[in-house]
């Protein structure tokens, strides 16, 4: 297995949902860790209770992915001791609503575009030449299963997260004959902040999305991230698929009767 104590790990969105949860358990198994997203007050409490914790060493990055100029200045005013990234973690992402392609917002078209997409490059393009320079380490994106199938109401929310799943394609080929392997997990139904932010605050309309059935949890997904950080360096995964049992597809899901 590939040892991460001690080695450092920048994660993105990591105030809540996915990234907070591979921030802990990244954290209990002795990594260093930059945890980066927009709420600063999170981030705070976040590496607190990690150190208090676990003792980890925590480096907190106020950073807005969709920013370039944010995102370039973080990464390049990194202190020398914290430049050594071993694993990115490109988790920022979100969805804004659930509308026909002929009704839907341009406002949450741009913010998923910007966030999903771009967000997900200028990180990659500002550390990537950190890794390859090294000749080592691992980026993780974190898709969906919107990257595989488009499902009704999902038009721009899906074709970013096929965006996701190109672009990680395309790192792989390009990356490839270099020591940094490429990974990307895709979650289906997982009950995080995601429905809420969707649909603009609305707790019962996101709590409906997970009516009846039992949903993945930010937890597994960290869980199947750690896994594939860890295994020996010449064992690549490529690609990881996350369903709760309830779900068979993007459409096919088996709910009980509440």
């Amino acid at each position: 297995m590939f040892n991460i104590k001690n080695k450092t790990i920048l994660i993105t969105g990591a105030s809540s949902g996915f990234g907070e949860a591979c921030a802990r358990l990244f954290a209990k198994k002795g990594a260093r860790l930059i945890i980066a997203a927009r709420r600063e007050s999170h981030l705070k409490t976040l590496a607190k209770e990690l150190f208090n914790k676990y003792k980890t060493e925590t480096k907190v990055l106020v950073l807005d992915v969709r920013n370039l100029g944010n995102v370039r200045k973080s990464i390049e005013s990194l202190p020398d001791k914290w430049k050594g990234i071993d694993i990115l973690i490109n988790n920022a992402g979100l969805s804004r609503g659930l509308d026909k392609i002929h009704e839907g917002s341009i406002r949450d078209w741009e913010e998923m575009i910007d966030t999903n997409v771009k967000g997900l490059l200028y990180v990659s393009r500002c550390v990537l030449p950190l890794l390859v320079k090294r000749n080592k380490g691992h980026v993780v994106n974190i898709g969906s299963i919107a990257g595989h199938e488009v499902y009704p109401k999902g038009n721009v929310y899906c074709a970013t997260k096929h965006a996701v799943d190109a672009i990680t394609k395309g790192m792989r080929l390009d990356l490839n004959g270099t020591g940094v392997r490429v990974t990307t997990v895709d979650p289906g139904l997982a009950e995080t902040e995601f429905s809420v932010v969707r649909f603009h605050g609305d707790k019962q309309k996101a709590g409906s999305v997970y009516k009846g059935l039992e949903p993945l949890y930010a937890d597994d997904i960290a869980d199947a991230v750690y896994y594939a950080v860890t295994r020996r360096e010449n064992f690549v995964i490529g690609e990881m698929i996350l369903f709760p049992l309830c779900q068979a597809s993007a459409q096919v899901v088996s709910r009980k009767e509440c």
